[in-house]
């Protein structure tokens, strides 16, 4: 069984990574870590973990750990990522690894050397519904691609949240601007050109709080929309030439909406649901994680993947300072 350690109570990993990891066939949750150690005492105790510590490089030290989840404020990824790989562990990092794509490519020097998986924790790339919607358009379900359209939003205005402070690696673009370019990368195996964008700020918090984006993609078209501050909605649609696909709920199935997609026909008169019912993508994600780390074959979300979608953001902020289109 791979024996889990966790860095942090965060509320990501309280509410869906750290049940995945006891649901899980091939794994454990053998260690929590926290800078408070009675309230790294009480998740473990809730959790059933053996073991706490009060500092995260004693968890990291400890023979009791295989791999780390990383679910900390974004502007630490990238350190404890490397102070974890150092000690030998895998790494499974919440998204986003890095708030810059040139400070990855150090992390993947450091994960060859020392011979261990690190992945950043993208749990829609092992949904079936992603995974059937790529079958999909390269099967020519929908023939020829024309046009991806996504949104993704939630309202929140508590700034005691990450999410809403810049020093911590808070915003849109970092937390959820991420989900329509890797789920449409991973859809289309393609990679995005140029983008253009416009980028709204809070003018207290300094984060971005609104983005329109527009990215090239040669083939076809990505245009989407974030928020932080606009009413809750999720949900991409893949156009072509002979239907459209339509994903429901894309990046929290089973929490926003159904585990479902739609095919639907050219002159909208027919369409086709797939339906996922009880898939946990998190629990799918970590036991994939585990067999991979374990010498499996797994497909997993790599760093080389990591840097081609951070270049993506990068290349958004980029374009939000300017008129016209930014080169990716």
């Amino acid at each position: 069984m791979f024996r889990w350690g966790v860095l942090s109570t965060a509320k990501i990993g309280r509410e869906h990574l750290l049940p995945a990891m006891v649901e899980a066939e091939n794994g454990v949750l053998s260690a929590i870590a926290s800078r408070d150690l009675s309230k790294a005492r009480a998740l473990a105790d809730r959790f059933g973990a053996p073991h706490a510590f009060g500092s995260y490089d004693e968890l990291l030290a400890s023979k009791e750990v295989d791999g780390v989840y990383i679910p900390l404020p974004t502007a630490q990824h990238v350190e404890w990522t490397a102070k974890a790989i150092e000690a030998g562990k895998h790494v499974l990092v919440e998204k986003p690894l890095a708030l810059d794509a040139k400070d990855i490519p150090p992390l993947i020097k450091l994960r060859d050397a020392k011979n261990v998986l690190v992945c950043e924790a993208f749990m829609v790339v092992y949904h079936p519904q992603w995974i059937k919607v790529r079958e999909l358009i390269a099967n020519g379900a929908i023939g020829r691609l024309r046009h991806v359209q996504g949104a993704f939003s939630y309202y929140n205005v508590d700034p005691k949240n990450m999410r809403n402070q810049l020093d911590l690696g808070g915003g849109a673009l970092p937390d959820i601007g991420v989900y329509p370019t890797v789920s449409t990368r991973f859809s289309t195996g393609k990679e995005p050109l140029r983008v253009q964008a416009t980028i709204e700020r809070d003018k207290t918090f300094g984060t971005d709080i609104y983005s329109s984006i527009r990215a090239d993609f040669g083939d076809f078209e990505l245009s989407f929309y974030l928020s932080t501050q606009m009413a809750a909605r999720q949900v991409m649609v893949f156009h072509g030439e002979k239907g459209f696909i339509e994903v429901l709920s894309p990046f929290n199935a089973g929490i926003y909406d159904h585990h479902r997609i739609e095919l639907h026909n050219q002159n909208h008169s027919e369409a086709q649901v797939f339906r996922f019912p009880g898939m946990q993508q998190y629990r799918l994600e970590v036991e994939a994680f585990a067999r991979a780390a374990q010498g499996g074959t797994d497909r997993v979300f790599t760093l080389e993947e990591s840097v081609l979608n951070q270049k993506v953001i990068d290349a958004i902020f980029r374009a939000g300072e300017k008129e016209g289109w930014e080169t990716v």
